[in-house]
């Protein structure tokens, strides 16, 4: 039984993580040869502050992108 685990951040619409499941659900039975009922898939959802890349967190980034575009406008 494949267990598929997903990591991502908070906000994405019930119907994204449905389409993704799927998706994902029906690459690993064909890869694998197994049925889809036996694929399961957790999603673990994240906020800003928790997840970290590069040693900053989202949140920080995020602040950083908006303070470069102001900058690139205020050019």
């Amino acid at each position: 039984m494949p267990i598929i685990e997903m990591h991502m951040m908070e906000g994405r619409s019930g119907e994204l993580k449905r389409s993704v499941a799927a998706a994902v659900t029906e690459a690993v039975s064909r890869t694998l040869a197994c049925s889809p009922e036996t694929v399961r898939i957790l999603i673990t959802e994240h906020g800003a502050e928790e997840f970290y890349v590069a040693g900053q967190t989202m949140a920080q980034r995020a602040e950083q992108r908006r303070l470069a575009e102001l900058q690139e406008q205020g050019k």
